[in-house]
C-alpha cells in the first residue's frame, strides 16, 4: 500500500485514499509502476506515464498526477479530453469560525428546514438526477448508513432541493460534495448545508476534504473557512458516464 502511495505523492486527498485503502473506489496497477484510482466520476493517474492506462479511464473527469500525464492524455483521447482547472483547498480544524459557521446553519430562508440524510431521504435523493453525486459512490442505502454523511435541506419539510454529504469516506476523512437543484441556488442552502456537515465532521473528528470544482465551488470553500492551496489541471472527458466501482485493488 505504501507503494501505491507514493505513486500518487502530493495526492493526499480523501478521495486517492479511499482507493489505496480499498473501501470505495478501486486501483489498477501497470507493471507496478503506474496505477489509476478510479470513484465516482474521477480517474486519478500515478506514477510513471503509459498511455494504456489512460485508455483504460472511462469516467468523466482525469487527474494528471505527476508530470507526463497531461501529454499522455491528450495524446490518447485528442479533442475528447478537454482540460479545465480545479482548486485544491486547505484547512486546519483550529482555524474554522465554528461561531461564523453555525450563523449559516442558521440563515435558512422561512420555508427551508434540514435533516440528515436517512435511508428514506437516500432514496429520495436517489430518483433525482442533480442529487445523485450526494450519495451515488456508495453501494447502497445501508452502506451509506454505515460509513456516509450527509444533510438535506427541504422545502416544506420533505422536498430535498439541496444537500451536502461525503463523496468519498476513507480512515477519519471525507471528500464533501454539495448539490443544489438548479431553481433553487443562490439562496444560501449550500452554504447552510456545508457549513452542517463541517461541523458535524469537527464534532467527529473527521477531516472534512474539499476539491473545488470551479471557482464558484472554491468561493463557497473560502466562506467556510477554508483557504486556496493549488489550483490544478483536469481533463473533462466527453461521452464519459459516471460508474460505480467495487472497492479493490488489480
Amino acid at each position: 500500500m505504501n507503494e501505491l502511495a507514493a505513486l500518487f505523492e502530493g495526492w493526499n486527498t480523501p478521495m486517492v485514499r479511499a482507493c489505496l485503502q480499498g473501501t470505495m473506489g478501486r486501483v489498477d496497477v501497470w507493471s507496478g509502476r503506474s496505477a489509476l484510482a478510479s470513484i465516482g466520476d474521477f480517474c486519478f493517474l500515478g506514477g510513471k506515464p503509459v498511455p494504456e492506462l489512460v485508455a483504460q479511464t472511462d469516467a468523466p473527469i482525469l487527474v494528471p498526477c505527476g508530470e507526463g500525464w497531461p501529454e499522455q492524455i491528450e495524446a490518447v483521447l485528442g479533442e475528447q479530453a478537454v482540460a479545465f482547472t480545479r482548486y485544491a483547498t486547505r484547512h486546519t480544524p483550529e482555524h474554522f469560525d465554528r461561531r461564523r459557521l453555525f450563523s449559516f446553519t442558521s440563515a435558512l430562508p422561512q420555508g427551508f428546514s434540514m435533516k440528515r440524510i436517512d435511508k428514506e431521504m437516500y432514496f429520495t435523493l436517489m430518483e433525482q438526477e442533480w442529487a445523485w453525486d450526494l450519495c451515488g459512490c456508495f453501494a447502497d442505502a445501508d452502506d451509506f448508513l454505515a460509513r456516509g454523511l450527509g444533510v438535506a435541506v427541504t422545502m416544506g419539510g420533505d422536498l430535498p432541493v439541496s444537500g451536502a454529504a461525503s463523496y468519498a469516506v476513507c480512515d477519519g476523512a471525507i471528500e464533501i460534495e454539495i448539490d443544489t437543484r438548479p431553481d433553487f441556488r443562490q439562496q444560501g442552502l449550500a452554504a447552510a448545508g456545508g457549513a452542517r456537515l463541517i461541523l458535524e465532521c469537527l464534532k467527529q473528528g473527521i477531516y472534512p476534504g474539499w476539491d473545488a470544482h470551479d471557482s464558484r465551488s472554491l468561493a463557497l470553500a473560502e466562506k467556510l473557512g477554508y483557504q486556496l492551496d493549488r489550483p490544478y489541471r483536469a481533463y473533462w472527458v466527453e461521452g464519459k458516464v459516471r460508474r460505480r466501482w467495487p472497492a479493490g485493488i488489480n
